[in-house]
Formats: structure tokens, C-alpha cells, sequence
């Protein structure tokens, strides 16, 4: 499964975040793309409409655990993706800036 360091994310990467409804709303990296693993086959179209045609997909959950999962499916179907190593804990960890709904300073769940 190809990986990526929270440390080598540029600002302006595609991610997608794959965390349940309640951990996003905590807390999320402003810009994501927010799809819940349990509804991302569901959900497929929304990614696809908004992913970048050429692009690498960042995923990230929690810890890396789901993100690899979905990571996995992505590279399945042909799309250049990468699993966010240590996910959102480690994004935090390293003072990236984690937002909540309305925008004001969130937490990792």
C-alpha cells in the first residue's frame, strides 16, 4: 500500500477523508473532502466529481487504518492514491490546523 508522511502534504493536495460523521465534525482539515467509509461505495460519483482528474488522492482517517482500506479499493479502480500514514492523529500531532464545522479550531476524535 503506497504511503505518504503528514510532513511531505502540500496545502494544496487533494484529501479525502474517510471518518465517520461525529470524528468530522470534531475536527477536520479544512479543504477535505469528507466521505465516510461506510458510505464510500455509495457515495463513489461525489468522489469522482470532485477528485482531480490527474491528481494523487490523499486518504486519511483517524490513524491509517480505513484510509488504507479505501486507498486500496481506489488504486483497485485505476486512481493514483495514496494512504495519509498515521492520519489525522499524526496531522494534529504536528500542529497542521484541524477545524470544525463552523470553521473554528476543532480536535481529532
Amino acid at each position: 500500500m503506497p504511503t505518504v508522511e503528514v510532513a511531505d502534504l502540500k496545502d494544496d493536495d487533494f484529501l479525502l477523508d474517510v471518518r465517520e460523521d461525529d470524528e468530522w465534525q470534531a475536527g477536520h482539515a479544512a479543504g477535505a473532502l469528507h466521505i465516510p467509509i461506510s458510505e464510500f461505495v455509495a457515495r463513489y460519483g461525489e468522489f469522482t466529481e470532485a477528485a482531480p482528474q490527474d491528481g494523487r488522492v490523499h486518504v486519511i482517517c483517524r490513524s491509517g487504518g480505513r484510509s488504507a482500506q479505501v486507498a486500496m479499493y481506489l488504486v483497485q479502480q485505476g486512481i493514483d492514491a495514496v494512504n495519509v500514514d498515521g492520519g489525522m492523529q499524526v496531522w494534529a500531532a504536528e500542529g497542521r490546523p484541524v477545524v470544525d464545522d463552523k470553521g473554528e479550531p476543532g480536535f481529532v476524535l
